[in-house]
């Protein structure tokens, strides 16, 4: 019972790592540019179509991919800042998240028309192999995935609490109005963050190619989990999505062994509705970091 137990939080904790990648984008986002990026799932997707094609066309190792996905996709971040998002903010909510939303079906339906809806999937030497530790069971990509997805959070923490730029990100999160006295440029931080929190996306989309498959609608799946962290974990609180993505991929891979196959999205939902029951605020309290 209790190796079963230690397996499924091992299982949870790899799995939430890939969460909490995609999960800081959308805090950072919000921190930063006060917008709901719907479209972020889909950022995921066109990360793992593009470590897929690197693969398949250049012999490219999935995980070694994201030095190429992560510059690609923090320029469309800086693109879609400039040429979308800016046009709309400043208006009120609507606007904002039909842009967004938006943007997400037409990532979708293009990558359908383009791709089909075929699953692609990459397989690497690491792929089937695992660490057997006495009687638990760690799957090397997933492991990888996990590693690289936590040193990947940590520079971004280290980035924000220690480099000019970053500052000014979390300066322009507290009070836009304060940063713009104190000389900050709202738009390239804007820029920045929109640049950040894709590269971020495109990483997680590199890092699933070894263990999960590529196809159009995935990015609606790693979305919907993200939302629900960014919840847990307090708007703009990026060390509370982390925690909260961890606790999420935990409750996940527990309600699959012990309740059943299709049961880890309800037990992560009972999570969120007795989080929000208990503290409304979320995990951090409301202090976005």
């Amino acid at each position: 019972m209790l190796e079963t137990l230690a397996q499924a939080v091992i299982n949870g904790l790899l799995i939430g790592g890939i969460y909490a990648l995609v999960s800081i984008g959308v805090t950072l986002i919000f921190g930063v540019v006060k917008i709901v990026n719907f479209a972020q799932g889909e950022f995921v997707m066109i990360g793992m179509y593009l470590s897929f094609f690197l693969a398949t066309q250049f012999g490219l190792d999935p995980v070694l991919s994201i030095v190429v996905t992560m510059p690609a996709l923090f320029v469309v971040g800086i693109l879609v800042q400039h040429f979308l998002i800016r046009r709309v903010l400043g208006q009120n909510d609507m606007p904002q998240i039909f842009l967004t939303f938006a943007l997400s079906l037409l990532i979708v339906n293009l990558s359908l028309m383009l791709f089909t809806a075929n699953y692609r999937t990459v397989h690497t030497w690491y792929s089937d192999e695992a660490l057997h530790l006495g009687g638990l069971y760690i799957p090397l990509a997933k492991l990888f995935a996990f590693a690289l997805a936590m040193v990947l959070s940590a520079a971004l923490w280290v980035f924000l609490h220690t480099t000019d730029l970053g500052k000014a990100m979390r300066a322009a999160a507290q009070n836009r109005e304060v940063a713009m006295l104190m000389g900050i440029n709202p738009n390239r931080v804007f820029c920045v963050a929109l640049g950040v929190a894709l590269a971020l996306a495109g990483a997680a989309g590199s890092l699933l190619m070894p263990f999960y498959p590529a196809y159009p609608l995935v990015g609606q799946v790693f979305v919907l989990m993200a939302f629900v962290a960014v919840v847990l974990g307090t708007l703009g609180n990026i060390i509370g999505a982390l925690v909260a993505s961890l606790m999420m991929g935990v409750a996940e891979s527990l309600g699959i062994q012990f309740i059943g196959a299709d049961s880890g999205l309800i037990v992560v939902f009972l999570m969120l509705l007795l989080t929000l029951a208990i503290r409304p605020s979320g995990l951090a309290g409301g202090r976005a970091r």
